[in-house]
């Protein structure tokens, strides 16, 4: 019986020998697996070349861009103007002080002088300085206070006699050279009487093809230390007629 309970003792640690040998045996294995996982990843290659980075999409070009901005924005902005343009009205000369005063002149659209075509003489050559409501709005735009000699005689004329009169501006600027194509504002001012006025404006395209417009009138009636403010009923409101711009190509 005791050698029985030692035998059967001995096989119960055998067996018991036997499933720890097991439990050993796939520990490795695990390890051994974890360890050639960790080995693959240490022995990818490297370089220590940088890497060539991928060439960036090159971007699609607009098809309308060249076409506005590059192609037709450049052929209206730098194409020089040909021609010339006639401003005409009739004139009726006015009888006493303080009036017959008149001036012509262009500017482009954002308002910078680009040439004066005619002032009264007497106004331009010093008369402003003792009567400064005397074509006061070209006088101010124009810097009358700051033209040399030679500028001021170059626009300067006598006051005419009655009659249709006509300025021609042979599209140069206050240079010399030529404007380029497209809108410009043409101004024509008349002092009626002490600080009443007139002053005729518009815009004219400068183009390919001919075009004409007429003024518009805006009239200031304004009363003075010994005078009165004229009305719409006034005579001198006659002095300047409708103002006609024509360009010829």
């Amino acid at each position: 019986m005791k050698r029985v309970f030692i035998i059967l003792v001995l096989v119960v640690v055998c067996i018991l020998l036997f499933a720890c040998s097991g439990d050993t045996a796939d520990a490795p294995t695990d390890a051994l697996t974890g360890a050639t996982e960790s080995s693959d990843t240490q022995e990818e290659p490297t370089s220590n070349e940088p890497a060539t980075p991928e060439p960036s999409p090159e971007p699609t070009p607009s098809a309308e861009q060249p076409e506005t901005d590059a192609v037709s924005g450049a052929t209206e902005v730098l194409t020089p103007a040909t021609g010339e343009v006639v401003i005409s009205f009739e004139y009726t000369r006015q009888s006493g002080p303080a009036s017959n005063q008149h001036a012509i002149w262009i500017e482009d659209m954002d308002g910078n002088l680009i040439k004066s075509l005619f002032a009264s003489r007497w106004t331009a050559n010093g008369g402003f300085a003792t009567r400064p409501d005397s074509i006061a709005i070209w006088a101010e735009r124009a810097g009358l206070a700051s033209m040399s000699s030679a500028e001021v005689d170059a626009v300067a004329g006598a006051t005419p006699s009655t009659g249709p009169q006509s300025y021609i501006w042979d599209l140069t600027d206050l240079n010399g050279g030529k404007v380029l194509k497209g809108d410009y504002m043409f101004f024509v001012e008349g002092t009626l009487r002490w600080k009443n006025y007139v002053l005729y404006s518009g815009v004219i395209t400068i183009g390919e093809t001919p075009v004409t417009v007429q003024g518009s009138a805006h009239f200031h009636f304004e009363s003075s230390e010994r005078y009165a403010a004229l009305n719409v009923d006034s005579p001198e409101n006659e002095m300047i007629g409708s103002v006609t711009v024509t360009f010829t190509p």
